[in-house]
């Protein structure tokens, strides 16, 4: 009998690593509880952000919000703004829905999967106002930068999902992560760079400082934002 060989399967390279770290138990109660009021399921093609929120107000994605604290600002802040977010850690997941329903705030939807998955296949043409990524993963070592998530397919897949005039901003306290950054999005085509070509932004009242962001500043660390807008 000859032998057949399946084909070898070819895994995508992810951005992160899931490091669940330790979950309290309110975080772990907040993912059983909370989750059908705060999470969201996708479908098997296109999100009707309408149809998630319930109104066609503006949508602002963040991907990887950490603990949430600088989300869960900005949605008390902004009621009159949507926001989806995406976040692969539990106790982040958690955190962030306390902060949520502690601010009784209704205009946030969280996602707990790989946002490449939801640029790729999940979203409408303009659907999103603003796209937001803070603090990346730095994958500091040059082997593995591959995994970094900022690549020329990234800012394509952001461009296709931003209206016009929608921005991605993004922000990171590593020097050649930023350099990278500025790069790949000054060659993508189709933005402008809202602080000038080649130069940084200053952070906009709408990044407030996190606790993650202090105790970089207090170390040294200097933080880069970027500030692209989608040409229309």
């Amino acid at each position: 009998m000859t032998e057949t060989r399946q084909p070898a399967k070819h895994f995508p390279i992810r951005s992160y690593v899931l490091r669940q770290g330790r979950m309290t138990g309110a975080q772990q109660r907040a993912l059983t509880e909370l989750w059908p009021r705060y999470g969201l399921s996708l479908p098997d093609d296109v999100l009707d952000l309408t149809r998630v929120f319930g109104n066609a107000n503006p949508v602002i994605l963040e991907i990887g919000f950490g603990n949430g604290e600088a989300l869960a600002d900005n949605a008390a802040l902004h009621p009159e703004l949507n926001y989806l977010g995406i976040e692969v850690h539990g106790p982040g997941v958690g955190a962030l829905m306390l902060r949520l329903a502690e601010r009784g705030c209704e205009n946030v939807r969280i996602l707990q999967i790989d946002a490449m998955e939801l640029l790729r296949r999940h979203l409408a043409p303009a659907s999103l106002s603003s796209v937001m990524l803070f603090f990346p993963d730095p994958w500091p070592k040059k082997k593995h930068h591959k995994r970094r998530i900022v690549t020329e397919e990234f800012a394509r897949l952001v461009q296709h999902a931003l209206a016009p005039g929608g921005q991605l901003h993004m922000a990171t306290d590593w020097e050649d992560y930023a350099r990278q950054m500025l790069e790949v999005l000054s060659a993508a085509g189709g933005y402008a760079n809202q602080a000038g070509t080649g130069n940084y932004a200053p952070r906009p009242a709408s990044r407030p400082l996190t606790k993650f962001e202090r105790r970089g500043q207090r170390l040294g660390h200097e933080v880069r934002d970027l500030i692209f807008v989608k040409r229309n």
